[in-house]
């Protein structure tokens, strides 16, 4: 499913505290870059953040799955990314202190 127009708006403008990032399109997705790392995705609508094993429970806690897509072998699920609590998206500085922690992870991954 392609990342929707509106949606990618809407998460820009959510990040704008997180200052200047790097930002592109691929396979149907949207990226969030800090630096040299993407530290987000969007697929349809619905936001990603990049976990590490020590954040990862923490989504898990919540409920949150992580990025999955289908192929003819069956399902394959992406644990370094894992879907954002929607009840983030009621207070930005919460959405944002996630966010920093993604952008932790993502530098963090080897």
């Amino acid at each position: 499913m392609s990342a929707s127009v509106e949606f990618i708006e809407y998460v820009r403008d959510l990040f704008i505290p997180l200052g200047e990032l790097k930002e592109g399109r691929f396979f149907g997705g949207f990226a969030f870059k800090s630096g040299s790392r993407q530290f987000a995705m969007i697929m349809g609508n619905t936001l990603y953040f990049c976990v590490n094993d020590e954040t990862r429970p923490k989504y898990e806690a919540e409920g949150m799955e992580p990025f999955s897509y289908s192929t003819k072998k069956g399902t394959v699920k992406v644990r370094k990314y894992f879907s954002v609590p929607e009840v983030l998206f009621e207070n930005q500085d919460d959405l944002i202190s996630w966010a920093h922690e993604a952008i932790r992870s993502a530098y963090s991954a080897q």
